[in-house]
């Protein structure tokens, strides 16, 4: 009875748990065709509840019974959480990977740990287990996600050649939610990799989309640009900014393109609004820019914005540097402003991309050196300009500038010489030509080459430009016939000289001609009109009159002796003597002379005392042969001879000499000895 209630309990037992093994069986399997239902729907949060206590419920005997039921519970589940974004999901995943045999299961894993991952923007992590995923076990829109979520996280990590693939595999297909995105992606890679025509294709299918229509008209006209289809860039340009400019994401970019499309064209008034707006709004801008909004001024001739732009450009060795620096210099010169133009060629002319423009730069630095004065760099820019650019159409303006400048600096020979070399000098070249002539005239005179000198002021005479030297020249003309004693033509041009306004320069004055001309006419002993001349210039006669009124007094007193005056004479020749000159001995001399008019015995005392008083005087020879003379006339023969020896043994005025020994033999003669 024992054994068969024992029996009894165990069959009841048994049949307990096979009754509740069944009641559970039929439960789960219905609970987990709930939540696959949920899962297939996206219906993740409540999917996961389900698959959570029907993990909780799973026994040992379960996993041992059925083991595959239990896989995909925990593949769901796992899933469910991973879409939730829960903490453990990622956890989980992982060790569902390492640990399951099902590759199937095992690649659909990595796909969605791969998408739980690309949600967290942990694109590194992402791109491993989307590397690991196999698209045949994945649905259509999977494998479609998976093509966009991949190539975005390589498009994030900068690996976009491995994103660009991804992209163009979905960018055709229109029913797929990531079309427009896919285009986006693509176009903007596309364009990278200057593959314009398939990134415009890509560009005008979201260029209307709320996310990007800000964006990408940019780049549509960037390659409208690129393509050299700059009207079609201008006029889509227009048509997007005419909205406003908040519009734009790229508003200053798109001013920036049209301007340069403008300035491209050549439309520089076009172009000046738009470069105007960017320069001004930008924080930073190109120099590239900077250049065009400044030329652009300088071409609607506003001149002071364009100065103050090209004033920015400067200081590099580039061509930007270089054409800024030549259009501030000429923008300076028509504004006047020589001095900083002259700087801003200079800078022009030590840069090399443009070698016309260095050209012109140096020779206009040269030439603003010449007219502001800076003659001896003017002298030595030109002769560069001229040795490094012996062909330039600038040669023969620059050598008449340096022809102006060697002039300036008194080098009249080299000034000569280039301005002859000249094949066709310009007028202002003819009127400089006397100039120069002269000049060299004076440097031959310097030299006492007077026949060379007296060649050249023929010349100048003979030149139609000769105004501004010709008084001067008949000076020199008067200065060299007297000074070849050719005193006939020595008054005539001293004449043309006074009758010229007498205009001074160095030895060429009026009051060197008057006293010249005296002179003149002493030496062909027209007294009266020698006097005419000398008399006003020792006029007022001092003590300390000076060396040249002194002379013109006493030639005075000569003039009044010669035509015998002796009293006024007389008169002059004793001040001469009273202011005690330096010719005071040649004023006692000619008082002794006067005194022989009137006394031989008074001539011979006053020459003795000149003789005594001035013994170095050049007239002592002269005094003593006089006094001899005065003697022989007396037949004093004997008095005569100490004076007649003395002038035998002169050192001074030797043309006497021959007649001393002459009157020594009629002395002697006279004598008997």
């Amino acid at each position: 009875m024992k054994n068969l209630s024992l029996l009894i309990i165990c069959i009841a037992i048994g049949q307990a748990v096979i009754s509740q093994q069944t009641r559970y069986y039929t439960d789960s399997d219905e609970k987990f065709k709930e939540a696959k239902e949920y899962f297939q729907k996206e219906k993740y949060s409540l999917a996961y509840p389900l698959l959570k206590e029907l993990r909780q419920d799973i026994r040992e005997t379960n996993k041992a019974n059925q083991p595959i039921v239990v896989q995909e519970i925990n593949y769901y589940a796992i899933v469910c959480a991973l879409k939730q974004n829960e903490g453990r999901a990622e956890e989980e995943a992982q060790q569902y990977i390492d640990v399951e045999k099902n590759n199937a299961r095992v690649q659909m894993m990595n796909y969605h740990l791969a998408e739980y991952y690309f949600r967290t923007e942990k694109f590194e992590d992402a791109i491993r287990y989307y590397e690991q995923a196999n698209i045949s076990n994945l649905s259509n829109k999977e494998i479609a996600d998976m093509s966009f979520h991949q190539g975005y996280a390589y498009f994030n990590l900068q690996n976009f050649a491995k994103a660009k693939p991804l992209f163009n595999s979905i960018r055709s297909t229109k029913d797929d939610p990531n079309y427009m995105d896919a285009n986006y992606y693509y176009g903007f890679l596309a364009f990278r990799d200057k593959q314009y025509g398939e990134a415009l294709e890509s560009f005008r299918v979201v260029e209307n989309e709320k996310n990007y229509n800000t964006v990408v008209p940019y780049y549509i006209a960037q390659i409208y640009y690129i393509q050299g289809k700059k009207d079609e860039a201008i006029t889509y340009i227009q048509n997007k900014l005419q909205s406003g400019s908040s519009s734009q994401y790229y508003d200053l970019e798109l001013k920036q393109l049209i301007g340069h499309a403008y300035f491209e064209k050549k439309e520089y008034a076009k172009a000046l609004p738009y470069l105007e707006d960017y320069v001004g709004r930008s924080k930073k801008v190109r120099r590239e820019d900077l250049y065009e909004l400044s030329y652009s001024y300088y071409q609607a001739n506003n001149l002071t914005k364009a100065i103050d732009g090209f004033k920015q450009l400067s200081g590099k060795d580039d061509s930007i540097s270089q054409h800024s620096m030549y259009l501030l210099g000429d923008a300076y010169l028509k504004t006047g402003q020589k001095a900083n133009a002259r700087n801003a060629f200079l800078f022009c002319s030590s840069n090399s991309s443009y070698p016309e423009q260095k050209e012109i730069s140096k020779y206009q630095y040269a030439k603003l050196s010449y007219e502001l004065g800076y003659q001896d760099e003017a002298l030595n820019s030109l002769s560069s300009f001229l040795a490094d650019y012996p062909n330039s159409t600038y040669n023969n303006e620059a050598k008449e500038l340096l022809v102006d400048v060697l002039a300036n600096t008194n080098n009249y020979k080299d000034a000569q010489a280039l301005l002859e070399s000249l094949s066709k000098p310009s007028e202002n070249a003819k009127r400089l030509y006397p100039r120069i002539l002269y000049g060299r005239a004076t440097e031959f005179i310097s030299d006492g080459q007077l026949n060379e000198a007296d060649v050249l002021l023929s010349k100048v005479m003979n030149d139609k430009y000769n105004g501004s030297v010709l008084p001067f020249t008949h000076f020199w003309k008067g200065e060299i016939g007297y000074r070849n004693n050719k005193l006939d033509t020595a008054i005539k041009y001293y004449q043309l000289y006074a009758n010229s306004n007498t205009p001074t320069s160095g030895e060429a004055n009026i009051n060197n001609v008057r006293y010249n001309l005296g002179y003149s006419y002493l030496r062909k002993e027209n007294y009266s009109v020698a006097l005419s001349y000398f008399e006003p210039l020792g006029r007022g006669a001092a003590l300390s009159s000076s060396a040249f009124v002194q002379d013109a007094y006493i030639r005075t007193a000569d003039c009044h002796y010669m035509q015998k005056d002796y009293t006024k004479a007389k008169a002059m020749y004793d001040n001469v003597i009273k202011y005690s000159w330096p010719a005071e001995d040649y004023a006692t001399f000619q008082n002794a002379m006067l005194a022989g008019v009137r006394s031989s015995t008074e001539k011979i005392s006053l020459m003795n005392t000149m003789i005594r008083k001035f013994p170095n005087s050049s007239l002592v020879t002269d005094a003593n042969m006089e006094v001899a003379k005065t003697y022989m006339s007396n037949e004093r023969f004997r008095e005569a001879l100490p004076y007649l020896t003395a002038v035998t043994k002169t050192t001074g005025n030797t043309s006497l000499v021959p007649q001393a020994y002459l009157k020594l033999g009629t002395a002697y003669f006279n004598l008997k000895k």
